[in-house]
Parts: C-alpha cells; structure tokens; sequence
C-alpha cells in the first residue's frame, strides 16, 4: 500500500521555495556529502564534570529579576502547592494522556478544569484545553466557519493580540480589519458576510473592550462572537457568557504557570450548550458506573486521532493535561475571593505605576480609555529606556514600535520596584 502524503508536489515546491533549498534531498542533508576530517570538539567528560559545565552555562541566565513585560503571559505568583501537585508521579508521567483508558484522577482533574473554565466564562462547555491561547484564537476561528457554514473569514481589530492574528492566517483563516482607535475597536459596521467577530478584552494595549457591543454586531450579521479573555480579568469583569458572546479562548498561563521561557502553557475554550459538536479537541464527563459510584469519562472526541480525518473538528491531539491541571490547582487554591484579589491587586499597581509616569511627565497612549494591568506609555527612546531598566535589574515592557511601551503589572511588583521603573525611565531621557 502506497503511503498517504496530504502535500501535492506544488505544496512541496512552494515550501522549498520558502524555505531557500533546490530538493527534499538538500532538506535533509545535515552534513555535506564531501565534509572530511573530525569535528571539532572537546574531548568526553565524566556525569560530574558535564553537570558542573551546565550549571556554569546557566549561571549566565539573569534570574529573579521583577518583569513588565506582558503582550500575553504574565508573571504573577503561583503557589508552591501548585508545583507540589503536578510534580507527583500519577499525574507527571501522563502528561499528555492520549487514549479512552486514562485513569480517573486524570479524567477528574481535566473534568474539574472544564468546570473551572464555564464557570469563569459564563458558558456551559469546555473542552479539556489546547495548546495555547494563539491555537485557541485560530480554533474558534475554524469554529465559527463550521458551525455558520460560511467561508472562515473573520472580524478583528489591532486590538487582538498580534500573535494570535498570526497565528490565525496560519490556518488559512481571512481577517477582516475592523476599525480601531483611541484603544477601542469600532463594532457597528461589521460586514454582513463574515463567520466570526473576535473581541479581545482586555484587549492586546490592556484597553477593556465592549463585549456586549460585540456579541450584538456579531449576532446582526448571522456570526458567532468570540471572546478572547485574560482568565484572571474574569474575576472582576463580567463574563463573555453574560455578555452575548458565544464562544471564549484565551490564555491560561495566568492561572498557576511560571513564564518558563514561552511555555508549556494551556489554551482554554468555551462555549454554549448548543455548539459543543463544533469544539475541538474532546471534553471530559461526570456520570455515575453499574454500582452508582461517581466516574468520569471521555464523553466527546471530535479531534483527529479519535474520528475519520475528513469529519474530525480539528487536528488538536493533545489537551495539555499537566498545565491544565496547574490551572486547577491554582484556581481551588485562589477560589473566586483569591482569584478577585489577584486581579484588584494587579490593578491597583498598575494604575499606581501609570499616575506616576505621568506626575513626570509621560503620556499614556490611551488616556482616556479604561485598563486593568497592562498600559502603553510613550516614551522619547524605548530602547534606550528598556536598556536603562535592563542595566538596574528590570525587564522593562515590549516595545511597540512606534514609540510606545507597553507595561505590564501583575499582583507580584512591590512599590520599590515600581518606584524604581519610573526613576530609571525618567533618568534614561
């Protein structure tokens, strides 16, 4: 039997093309065929000697250093009880469960995450998360074109996360630009054609977007409204559900995961009862067994390695099962009370850090329009500004490129180091 290849041989020749290469063969060609002689390397070492190198390797990492940089992960504080829990051996060694047999526990925690997730989002169905919030955005793109039967074209503005926009046309989705200014997006000419209208709020500059505005332009022209939402604004805002949209994705990294270096982290997405066949990925269920003992099982799998290729939902195959569970952790030990807290603590700060740059003279970007914890302020050199903050120990905000600095606070900066952010930025001009 022939093998079976999705890629025509122009889909090859476009990405060779791409890529800067002639064949397949000269992909793979690691070594040239006409190298001789030895490479030039250090002579073995002993289990001690090579551990002792690594460590003087990672001595060079700059480490505990306070962190504004946000853009869409955050570092805020994650219990040591959560670290505690995912490290036991039940739940690290199947990470990543795959087949129909995993363990009750696994089952449980992954149902107790979708339950977390509906309750935070106001909408009935979770899936047991994907990969991120950037492959969640890009799902519920996909979603939207399903469940409307119209073309994947969808509504955004420069108000959703510029990576997740990417990450979007990556599955060959159409953005439609919607118009954006003063940190809002305008939704009252939404064309009448397009399968989703996505509404990120807090949104890419930290601007709180209507969502109720949103869901009703979305609903107007036969959409579904998508609400991509920071887990942890849940807490003081009112929900997605609550407020017309149909479907929620986002990022959980802020609930219980350290930065890491970009990840893992876990995508969450939610949505009415009436849409969950067009969820991605399978969604865990609580029922009771022959004895009438609660048990849990795998009560829908729409994903690829569980369904016929040509009528699965998506290629999801994975549901990031240990930071998912993270997330749990984080968010029973939090409880609503911990979690309003973090988020008001959050807030307090950065507001706390934008007065003080303006009392020195700094504009805000978008001074009249409501944020949470994450502010653009502009700055005469941001470089020279995150050079400044680099040199006395901070990791300064993302500069955005057109002479702004987007700032990020979390629950986790004290007032010196917030002092200290203003002292360095003002001394940097």
């Amino acid at each position: 039997m022939a093998r079976f290849t999705p890629h025509t041989e122009a889909d090859i020749r476009e990405m060779l093309d791409t890529i800067g290469v002639d064949s397949l063969d000269d992909l793979f060609a690691d070594v040239s065929p006409g190298f001789e002689g030895r490479l030039d390397l250090e002579p073995p070492r002993s289990e001690y000697e090579a551990l002792w190198s690594a460590q003087k390797v990672a001595q060079k990492n700059a480490t505990g250093m306070p962190i504004f940089l946000g853009a869409g992960a955050y570092d805020r504080i994650v219990p040591a009880a959560v670290g505690a829990i995912t490290s036991r051996g039940e739940f690290m060694t199947s990470y990543t469960p795959y087949q129909p047999e995993v363990s009750q526990g696994v089952l449980q925690s992954i149902f107790e995450f979708q339950s977390i997730i509906s309750e935070l989002t106001g909408l009935e169905i979770s899936n047991a998360s994907v990969y991120d919030g950037a492959t969640a955005v890009a799902e519920a793109a996909l979603m939207t074109a399903r469940q409307t039967r119209r073309e994947p074209v969808v509504a955004v503005s420069a108000g959703l996360n510029a990576r997740y926009r990417e990450v979007i046309e990556s599955y060959r989705v159409e953005l439609v630009e919607l118009p954006f200014k003063n940190g809002t997006t305008d939704f009252s000419n939404v064309p009448a054609d397009v399968s989703g209208v996505f509404v990120q709020s807090p949104n890419y500059f930290g601007i709180v977007e209507d969502v109720a505005a949103a869901s009703e332009a979305a609903h107007a022209a036969g959409a579904l409204a998508v609400a991509v939402c920071d887990p942890i604004s849940l807490a003081v805002l009112e929900s997605p559900g609550a407020l017309g949209a149909d479907v929620a994705v986002g990022e959980a990294q802020p609930l219980g995961m350290n930065l890491s270096f970009g990840g893992p982290y876990a995508g969450y997405m939610a949505t009415k009862k009436e849409y969950v066949r067009q969820l991605p990925g399978r969604i865990a269920g609580k029922t009771v067994d022959l004895e009438g003992e609660t048990s849990y099982v795998l009560t829908l799998r729409g994903r690829e390695q569980d369904i016929r290729r040509a009528r699965a939902n998506s290629n999801i195959c994975t549901n990031q099962a240990l930071t998912a569970l993270a997330a749990t952790v984080y968010a029973a030990l939090m409880g609503p009370e911990g979690l309003r807290e973090v988020a008001e603590l959050s807030i307090s700060k950065a507001h706390y850090l934008a007065g003080r740059l303006q009392e020195e003279g700094f504009r805000l970007r978008y001074p009249e329009a409501p944020f949470l914890w994450e502010f653009a302020v502009e700055l005469p050199d941001v470089r020279r500004a995150n050079a400044a903050l680099l040199e006395a120990g901070i990791v300064g905000g993302l500069d955005l490129g057109d002479g702004a600095m987007l700032v990020a606070v979390t629950e986790k900066r004290t007032r010196e180091e917030l002092d200290t952010f203003v002292e360095v930025v003002k001394n940097a001009d």
